[in-house]
């Protein structure tokens, strides 16, 4: 039986985001961000083998999924399909919190060129 694991969230943060890699609590098969961003701020373009899914839980995020671009509000909730480019930024005058799921034991990321 595994072991119950609680973990301080400071120990997981990045600039601006906090991020859970499955794989190092064991090999859990998820992972996520939890993102606390101010107004502009935002990853660069780039897409993962799987779905990624973003609940916006405050503020409102600005994505662009493939060549669809839309707005989304705390209390909605985005999927972005496997392979398909996208990125987003907070485009509110507040924060923007979300969490970011991935379902796999460790991010992976590919930056896009353009």
């Amino acid at each position: 039986m595994a072991e119950i694991e609680v973990i301080e969230a400071d120990t997981l943060h990045q600039s601006g985001s906090w991020l859970f890699e499955g794989v190092d609590h064991g090999d859990v098969g998820l992972s996520f961000f939890l993102i606390d961003s101010l107004p502009g701020a935002g990853p660069e373009l780039h897409a993962h083998p799987y779905t990624e899914v973003f609940v916006v839980h405050e503020g409102e995020a600005t994505f662009l999924v493939g060549d669809e671009s839309l707005v989304a509000v705390g209390g909605q909730v985005v999927v972005a399909p496997a392979d398909r480019p996208h990125k987003f930024r907070n485009s509110g005058l507040g924060r923007l919190r979300m969490t970011n799921l991935h379902p796999s034991a460790r991010t992976i990321t590919r930056w896009s060129e353009r």
